[in-house]
């Protein structure tokens, strides 16, 4: 039985590591299944198990299983164990947008971390509570009508404490010499500097991130940085500097065979030759980002693509085109719900009509021209997006970055895919933005190192913001657990009657796959006696397990509207808002007397 246990914890932790996750956690459950009294062993399984659901986005189970982690460890007396479970607890309680709860367990992680004089702990739950203020600051910008650094005094608030933790952890890492890790810090400065509107001190932090990246040939961290080089920049008018790096982005996006990244390199590029005023390069990127969004069946992305395909031919001069755009735009925002959309087109519909002395009668249902664009038919996906609007009016672009001082100073970020927020939880994860920013080897780059994983210590692979547990390969190790002795067995016994190890059974009792014996009893309710946890602490824990969270132990609802193919954050609509006063009518006009000439 024990044998069979460990041999199918092993076999799903291999293929965990290999990537497959699903397979991963069928062996991982098979093995709770058949149970075991190696309290190693179990926690160790509950870690993966909470790890590998958490890559899957199944954060409820990935809740449940690194709450079942965090008693054992408290149970047993196991305060590193405890600490690295609460940070897991936390990361995933992040996700899910419960900010409050998340913070009081990265923070006690810390709080033990700095008691059993764990450098690496203190610096990853350093880091995982400047990425939980980063994500609460960054929800509450969500549908916030402030300029980049004219903020709700609570969002700078928040904003501020990331930036401040953050801080600490480069110092820290600094200290340890991890330069992988300073490399994340760099990039999550950036990224809280870049929402506080400090587009300077971004660049400067992304330009820190993105030495980092090459330095250790990191090409998805070197992507990421190239594109927030170029969103920091188009917010200070650089705009030609900006397409330098997101032309860069799109390039190592190719290399990587990444076609979402692709397509939002392409949007980007697109939106800013149309602050270029240089329409023929933008129609040339916006149909690169619809034949994608076409090919990822991204719906919405599609719609997006040909709204600013209609403006890009109207700033041109083809009107005809412009309209056979601005129809699809408008089936596609019927299709997929999106209301402003669909009155936005209706109105460019109209007004193009009128300027081209058509009326619907007129006009065929056929597509031809807009294949001949090289773009495919439709491919539906059900989305809904808030809509944007490209500007008619560009600016002239400013000098060079590498003409300003400013950008040769030290500093970079990590993860975000940058751009203004519709609503909607996490990521980032992960960036992501993330943080998110969670788990690069588990999870997408928007996710780096927020949550622990079994990685063998010889690799070298100390992440802030994951907890390293040990292999179960090392848990075999029959030296990692003691054998209670016969005295303390009885005084065990004597003492079992007390309300306190009553209650400590019973939350033992309800963890699956422990076979409790005389070999492990004396660890479950002995040594757990010796830590109290702070009442605050309690308080929480007695939050993340009642009813009130088994009935909203779930994946975490994709709030608003989802479109891969377009940044996660559309800034550009942001700074349409903010340079508003620089442009024309942010809707195309068409005056009908000019177009009569």
């Amino acid at each position: 039985m024990e044998a069979s246990c460990l041999e199918l914890a092993l076999e799903g932790e291999r293929l965990c590591k290999a990537g497959d996750f699903k397979g991963g956690t069928a062996f991982f459950e098979a093995a709770v299944q058949v149970g075991t009294e190696d309290l190693k062993t179990l926690s160790a399984i509950y870690s993966q198990l909470g790890n590998a659901y958490f890559y899957l986005k199944e954060y409820g189970k990935a809740l449940e299983y690194h709450r079942h982690d965090l008693t054992l460890a408290r149970t047993i007396g196991d305060r590193l164990g405890e600490g690295k479970a609460s940070g897991n607890l936390g990361n995933t309680l992040k996700v899910l947008g419960r900010f409050d709860e998340a913070v009081v367990c990265c923070q006690r992680h810390l709080d033990i971390a700095q008691e059993q004089g764990d450098k690496v702990g203190e610096a990853r739950a350093l880091y995982n509570i400047g990425n939980v203020f980063h994500a609460k600051g960054k929800q509450k910008l969500w549908g916030c009508t402030q300029e980049p650094g004219d903020l709700l005094p609570d969002v700078r608030d928040t904003l501020q404490k990331a930036t401040d933790f953050y801080e600490m952890n480069l110092c820290l890492v600094k200290e340890l010499g991890d330069r992988a890790a300073q490399g994340r810090a760099y990039g999550n400065l950036g990224n809280t500097h870049y929402l506080l509107g400090n587009f300077v001190e971004a660049i400067k932090f992304h330009r820190q991130r993105l030495s980092i990246a090459k330095e250790f040939g990191d090409k998805a961290a070197e992507r990421r940085a190239y594109s927030n080089l170029g969103n920091a920049l188009i917010f200070l008018g650089q705009f030609s500097t900006a397409t330098e790096y997101y032309r860069k982005t799109l390039q190592l996006s190719r290399q990587l065979r990444d076609q979402v990244m692709e397509a939002q390199a392409c949007y980007s590029l697109g939106n800013t030759y149309t602050l270029l005023q240089q329409y023929e390069r933008a129609v040339e990127y916006h149909l690169k980002h619809l034949y994608i969004a076409q090919e990822l069946n991204d719906r919405v992305g599609e719609g997006r693509a040909c709204w600013s395909l209609g403006n890009a031919y109207v700033s041109l001069g083809n009107h005809k085109q412009a309209l056979h755009f601005a129809r699809k735009h408008l089936d596609i925002s019927k299709e997929i719900g999106d209301r402003n959309g669909e009155l936005t087109a209706r109105m460019n519909v109209e007004q193009l009509m009128e300027a081209l002395g058509v009326n619907e009668n007129d006009l065929s249902p056929s597509s031809s021209e807009f294949e001949m664009q090289g773009a495919r038919p439709k491919i539906t996906k059900r989305n809904s997006m808030d809509s944007v609007e490209l500007w008619k009016k560009g600016y002239p672009d400013s000098q060079s970055s590498d003409e300003r001082p400013w950008l040769d100073s030290p500093v970079d970020t990590d993860d975000i895919t940058v751009q203004v927020p519709p609503p909607k939880l996490g990521r980032d994860p992960s960036d992501e933005d993330c943080f998110f920013d969670l788990l690069s080897k588990f999870q997408s780059s928007r996710m780096d190192d927020q949550r622990c994983h079994l990685d063998d210590p010889q690799n070298g692979d100390n992440r802030e913001g994951t907890a390293n547990t040990p292999t179960l390969n090392e848990m075999i190790d029959p030296a990692n657990t003691t054998s209670p002795q016969t005295e303390e067995l009885f005084d065990l016994i004597a003492s079992s009657q007390s309300r306190r190890l009553d209650d400590q059974r019973v939350s033992v009792g309800n963890l699956p796959g422990l076979r409790i014996t005389h070999n492990n009893l004396g660890h479950l309710v002995g040594e757990g006696d010796h830590q109290e946890p702070s009442d605050d602490f309690f308080n929480m824990l007695i939050k993340c397990q009642s009813s009130r969270i088994d009935d909203q132990r779930c994946s975490p609802p994709e709030a608003g509207p989802h479109a891969p193919t377009v940044p996660d954050e559309d800034f550009f609509s942001l700074i349409q808002r903010v340079q508003a006063k620089r442009m024309d009518e942010q809707r195309v006009q068409l005056p009908t007397e000019d177009l009569a000439k």
